[in-house]
């Protein structure tokens, strides 16, 4: 009989830096981990390399948020070319799918023809948002929702946007390792903060020359551990976002 990871002791867990894995597909129970050395994306810091702006203008593919969390979560737990074995087991799914279902966890997917092919998933709690896995099926689909993920987050008003760790993939695309009291220090301050995941959609596609909104109050730890799901909400996607002004607010100075 697996564990079972409810959303107040997820919420707690991310909180104080910490989150969890399972050493396989199967395994029943999962570890808790906090990494000596995080990895983070500054979110003024995303490296939109040419090649990379050159697919997001194109509009390759259809990206969506909050459309499919189900589907990318399995899709970030089947084996890939890099790794024989998932982390993510049965206990992660379901408490990630709660989360979801609370609005602290998101999803931003890439699709081609109507084929999901592409994606990531991650937490949100205040200004913080803890990306969990990304997946991408054809190329630079992976790649191309991070970029939508970024933008998402600097247009809500987020402040952090946690790797855990730090891969020559994700190091492409402009993460760092910073120490793990450093880190402390920019969750602190994050997590008291307020992130709007669906400021974005609600703003509308033509979204470049519009000022950030102020995000709404988000749930304090405490109102978590009582059940109080507010503030961060799932998505609600007016119409489709173009790369063109993805771009642009990837390339915009605050």
């Amino acid at each position: 009989m697996s564990m079972k990871l409810d959303p107040e002791l997820l919420l707690r867990a991310y909180a104080i830096g910490v989150f969890p894995m399972a050493d396989s597909h199967d395994a029943p129970d999962v570890f808790w981990v906090e990494p000596k050395r995080r990895g983070i994306i500054p979110l003024d810091g995303f490296h939109l390399s040419r090649s990379l702006a050159k697919t997001l203008r194109s509009d390759r593919f259809q990206v969506t948020a909050d459309k499919a969390f189900d589907d990318v979560m399995r899709a970030c737990a089947e084996p890939a070319p890099e790794r024989d074995e998932t982390w993510i087991n049965a206990a992660i799914l379901e408490g990630y799918q709660a989360l979801h279902r609370r609005g602290h966890a998101h999803s931003i997917e890439c699709w081609r023809d109507g084929t999901l092919v592409g994606g990531l998933y991650g937490v949100s709690l205040g200004g913080a948002f803890f990306g969990e896995s990304m997946f991408s099926r054809v190329r630079d689909a992976s790649k191309i929702a991070l970029a939508h993920l970024v933008a998402r987050l600097r247009f809500g008003g987020y402040t952090l946007l946690d790797t855990q760790f730090v891969t020559p993939h994700l190091a492409s695309l402009g993460a760092v390792e910073i120490p793990r009291n450093a880190y402390r220090g920019l969750l602190a301050d994050a997590v008291a903060g307020a992130g709007a995941f669906g400021a974005i959609d609600a703003a509308g596609g033509d979204t470049a020359d519009r000022e950030v909104s102020p995000a709404p109050p988000s749930p304090s730890v405490g109102d978590a551990a009582l059940g109080v799901a507010r503030g961060t909400g799932a998505a609600t996607v007016s119409g489709p976002i173009s790369g063109k002004r993805i771009s642009q607010l990837l390339t915009q100075t605050s």
